[in-house]
């Protein structure tokens, strides 16, 4: 067997391998989600109860799938006009300068530190400020956990992005320079149309990532088992929900907390697909 013949099925095994493990991973998860859905079907998404209190138990879904929806698309929200400016100003305004070789590593840095540590300061900075601000008693909500999410996300965002965007070919920039173009047409001429799709994947990753952050959010949003009413209300995200309950959660309600997990699942992987149409449509 030569080399070639060895190399090619080492990749065939590894793929295989995380194939295997991707399949066990939803196996195991609709295998313990399974008495949830025979209790109450397809109901528990769209049910905006959950009572654990035993002999009036009541699971739904819809509260924390709310609540991960409304925190993760509102951190989006912020981060977009953030990290593509930011990202612009290091891959493209001052590439290869000292200036941007520090934000550049400043950026890496943030993208790097834990979620307990944003939650931490976001527990300690942010709720305060919210209170002094008189938008919200106690400083817990929507608005909180999306601004700490946001924060998470942009340094992700924008380090994909910077990647992006230097990539996109010298010569298509020289030639609209020799042809009398500014910089702002330059940029939605040339480098947008090209790094356009791997800008929009380096945002759903960002969104991947916010819908299944836990720490953070579970320390600012407030940890209320409601759908949110308002910005500033507080609420729970899908995981959120499964870090604060799962140690001590048997039975039903472990099976609704597996199913959960389940529909996070798909959830990110609805996110997924739609990032690659998107991306096709895009190219």
């Amino acid at each position: 067997m030569n080399s070639e013949k060895i190399t090619k099925f080492i990749l065939f095994a590894v793929s295989l391998i995380i194939l295997m493990i991707s399949a066990g991973i939803v196996l195991s998860l609709i295998d313990g989600a399974m008495p949830t859905f025979k209790e109450y079907g397809l109901s528990f998404i769209f049910s905006p109860d959950w009572n654990p209190t035993e002999g009036r138990e009541s699971y739904g879904a819809l509260p924390f799938i709310a609540g991960t929806l409304i925190t993760s698309l509102l951190a989006l929200l912020i981060c977009l006009p953030l990290s593509f400016s930011t990202s612009l100003f290091i891959a493209e305004y001052y590439h290869k300068t000292k200036v941007a070789s520090i934000l550049g590593s400043m950026v890496d840095l943030l993208a790097g530190i834990p979620s307990i540590v944003y939650g931490l300061w976001g527990f300690y900075t942010l709720r305060p400020l919210i209170i002094s601000l008189g938008l919200s008693d106690q400083g817990f909500g929507v608005f909180t956990s999306s601004l700490i999410l946001a924060i998470m996300i942009i340094p992700y965002a924008t380090s994909l992005s910077n990647e992006i965007i230097t990539m996109v070919p010298t010569e298509l920039k020289e030639a609209a320079y020799s042809l009398g173009a500014t910089r702002l047409e330059v940029i939605s001429n040339v480098i947008i149309p090209n790094a356009r799709s791997g800008i929009v994947a380096s945002y759903i990753l960002a969104l991947g990532r916010a819908l299944g952050e836990t720490m953070a959010v579970t320390m600012l949003i407030g940890n209320a088992n409601i759908i949110p009413k308002g910005l500033f209300s507080t609420g729970n995200t899908m995981a959120s929900l499964i870090a604060n309950q799962f140690g001590e959660a048997q039975g039903l309600k472990l099976s609704s907390l597996i199913a959960i997990g389940l529909l996070l699942f798909v959830i990110t992987a609805i996110v997924n697909a739609m990032g690659k149409f998107i991306i096709k449509k895009l190219s």
